[in-house]
């Protein structure tokens, strides 16, 4: 059993759902917290230092023997913890074991970092509890005020102030990080492919080169709660009409914009099977190639959706939750990977539709990618797979990248 092996196997029972087999791994819920307390086990075991920043971010330090004072220009490397609902093994967690394999390949060689290593577990990167993506990063970032953050609810009212102090953390202390682009001379992120282009061209690995601009739109449908058997048709004012016909649009604007858009998630008042809706809520989920193509496409499906609640006699009201530009990763890290990896051979490079933290620290520090192959495609769901050999590549690959990083002869 390699290092990467045993590592994977301490954590594929932690927070899985034993009737859908999916994973539900919540910010600061109890899988999330035994999760963290795996980490800091697996960096105590390597005499890696740990620290949890002010936003609930888990940094695992190895430092070069004989440094002095706090970590500068550090090779990080990492991904997440936490899951979408019924979410598959692999999205975020791969890169973080990943991270501690390659660390222990690194030793098995005799390597000696020259400057800081960080092996980082960002907090709640999915936003499957409290509806924001990659909070965390955004937090440290700057991108997420902690006015919102603090005040972000989930599906039975608990803010995450209020998570955040249960857990026994200090949610006035969130906010973003004046240290990090001294710290973090580059992060590369390690992610199971979101996707099936691999499969397609027979490759176990690829470096991105890019991430689709993407957001979530909360779109409020308001109508008039009746009885569902005693009401006239032509007396309802039902949100739900609109709505379902919002999803219909939506799929047909997203074709046009050769884009992706998806009503994913849905709250229902009152929730009645004999009930007339009095309101919908529902989050649309829109990415596409590039930002004009996006904002078009969002700006087609409101107005469609206004037609819709108009013509069924309802109000909507349409409110951006998060937006995220395109992340061009920039070339020179990008380059670097590649030239790391020539001994795989071709290796290559692609864009992705999906969200990282490592799009939100781009806006900081410099930022790359390493993708391991998906055979379905199929990611966000129990489904979710890699082959072991893959992982081991990727692994094994991951420390290719961190001994070219960190060796002296490269600083």
């Amino acid at each position: 059993m390699t290092a990467f092996d045993s590592l994977w196997a301490s954590i594929l029972d932690v927070g899985q759902h034993k009737s859908t087999r999916g994973y539900r791994r919540f910010a600061w819920g109890d899988a999330d917290l035994t999760l963290r307390e795996w980490f800091c086990g697996e960096a105590s075991r390597r005499s890696m230092d740990v620290e949890e920043d002010r936003n609930g971010n888990l940094w695992a330090w190895w430092l070069p023997e004989g440094w002095v004072g706090d970590p500068t220009g550090a090779f990080v490397t990492g991904s997440h913890l936490d899951s979408v609902p019924d979410g598959g093994a692999y999205d975020g967690p791969l890169g973080v074991v990943s991270a501690f394999a390659a660390v222990d390949i690194l030793r098995e060689r005799g390597v000696e970092p020259s400057i800081p290593i960080a092996i980082t577990a960002f907090s709640d990167e999915e936003g499957a509890r409290f509806g924001v993506a990659c909070v965390g990063s955004q937090l440290t970032t700057g991108a997420l005020s902690p006015d919102r953050a603090r005040s972000l609810r989930d599906a039975n009212g608990v803010t995450l102030a209020e998570a955040m102090t249960k857990a026994g953390r200090m949610p006035e202390h969130i906010g973003a990080d004046n240290t990090l682009v001294d710290r973090v001379g580059v992060y590369v992120e390690l992610h199971v492919e979101q996707g099936r282009a691999l499969d397609l061209v027979d490759k176990p690995i690829a470096v991105a080169s890019s991430i689709w601009p993407h957001g979530r739109w909360e779109f409020t449908f308001t109508g008039e709660a009746n009885h569902a058997g005693a009401t006239r048709l032509v007396d309802r004012r039902d949100p739900m009409l609109a709505f379902a016909s919002s999803v219909h649009s939506a799929r047909s604007a997203a074709t046009t914009h050769d884009a992706v858009a998806t009503f994913g998630k849905v709250r229902v008042l009152p929730n009645g099977a004999n009930a007339i809706p009095s309101e919908i809520k529902a989050w649309l989920d829109a990415r596409a190639a590039d930002e004009e193509t996006l904002k078009s496409l969002v700006a087609v499906i409101e107005a469609e959706a206004r037609a819709h609640a108009l013509a069924d006699l309802v109000g909507l009201e349409v409110f951006a939750e998060s937006v995220t530009p395109i992340v061009e990763f920039p070339s020179q890290p990008r380059e670097k990977l590649q030239r790391a990896l020539a001994h795989l051979g071709d290796i290559p490079v692609l864009p992705t539709a999906a969200g990282h933290d490592a799009g939100i620290l781009s806006a900081k520090v410099p930022t790359a990618m390493l993708f391991v192959r998906n055979p379905t495609g199929v990611s966000h769901s129990p489904d979710e797979y890699a082959e072991e050999a893959d992982c081991n590549i990727g692994a094994h690959a991951l420390a290719e990248v961190m001994a070219d990083w960190v060796t002296e002869k490269h600083h």
